[in-house]
């Protein structure tokens, strides 16, 4: 295993590099959150970002940190939806020819939103690696730069912004909940919140259906896993078996993993909604959803990432008129 990380700088010079591109988003105190958990609780809402999920900040930082030649080129990625929608953006602020590959789990309105930014979007089998080998064969065949949803360098830093700006928002947090996935998020903003507050837990959050890291961090190396339909689909994919930078991060820098149920996800989901009136997605609801299901322990104020809000909007209407909260009026 590689030896490579990210480093607080560079990360700090991926803010520079991002500055004008993406929204510096609010942190929030959650009332009733702090009363349930009995410390302050803060709700980072990164769901409001310009494409609607935090993959912008890697994405714009990729593009940017790209010379004049492989602008030229284009760019190509596989994407569960965030990634290539902000790859998508970030590349026609440029110009650039950006093609997503992604696998038929992905949400039809993720397609849609990718496709209306003028990307070109090829469904290639059930799982983000199936999506992958459609990647390196284009790559090979077109000479597209391909620009990973998370095991690479510029697109690790760009996520780590996210930690700066929680840092600065919170000094106190004793406690960070961020998503993991492949790891570029949780890796990034673990290496900015413990450069700049060494005490500062930070517990990785995820789904129990197809959890790659952390089956991955239990195993000691990286391995497959099967890709499940999930609530949290923003988060399915494996870490890749040849990855570089992210599992070591992860391993390294994360002070916990858990991993909640459909229903736990479900659940976060509706509180966003009804008690702290934000719309998520799956994804972008589970540090919520940890909280409420009593998975965390906090002695200290906690900053929760709500990730993403990019959800199909019928199911999450009937996410949120489940008759657990007394179901909606027809």
């Amino acid at each position: 295993m590689t030896m490579a990380t990210v480093s607080l700088g560079d990360i700090r010079a991926a803010r520079d590099r991002i500055a004008g591109k993406v929204e510096r988003t609010a942190t929030v105190f959650s009332p009733i959150l702090s009363e349930r958990l009995g410390v302050p609780v803060h709700l980072k809402l990164e769901h409001r970002q310009t494409t609607g999920s935090f993959k912008l900040r890697g994405a714009s930082n990729a593009v940017a940190s790209l010379g004049a030649e492989e602008k030229a080129r284009g760019v190509i990625a596989a994407s569960t939806g965030n990634h290539g929608r902000a790859l998508a953006h970030a590349a026609k602020l440029e110009g650039m020819r950006t093609v997503i590959c992604m696998s038929r789990l992905v949400p039809q309105n993720k397609l849609d939103e990718i496709r209306r930014l003028g990307a070109e979007v090829r469904i290639v089998g059930n799982s983000q690696d199936d999506a992958q080998q459609e990647v390196e064969r284009m790559v090979a065949q077109e000479g597209l730069v391909m620009l990973p949803p998370f095991d690479h360098p510029a697109i690790i830093a760009g996520q780590g912004t996210l930690g700066l700006e929680m840092i600065e928002q919170v000094p106190d947090a004793g406690l960070v909940l961020v998503q993991l996935s492949g790891g570029g998020l949780a890796s990034g903003v673990a290496a900015a919140v413990k450069g700049v507050s060494p005490g500062t837990k930070v517990v990785g959050v995820s789904m129990a259906r197809g959890a790659a890291m952390k089956a991955s961090l239990d195993a000691g190396r990286p391995v497959l896993v099967e890709e499940l339909p999930t609530l949290a689909d923003s988060l399915g994919g494996g870490v890749g078996l040849d990855n570089r930078l992210t599992f070591a991060m992860c391993r390294d820098l994360l002070d916990d993993v858990v991993l909640l149920s459909e229903d736990e996800i479900a659940a976060g989901i509706r509180h966003a909604y009804a008690q702290e009136r934000e719309i998520v997605e799956g994804a972008g609801a589970v540090g919520i959803a940890a909280l409420l299901a009593g998975k965390v322990k906090a002695k200290g104020p906690v900053v929760v990432l709500l990730s993403g809000r990019n959800i199909d909007m019928n199911a999450h209407r009937r996410i949120v008129c489940d008759a657990a909260i007394g179901g909606c009026a027809a």
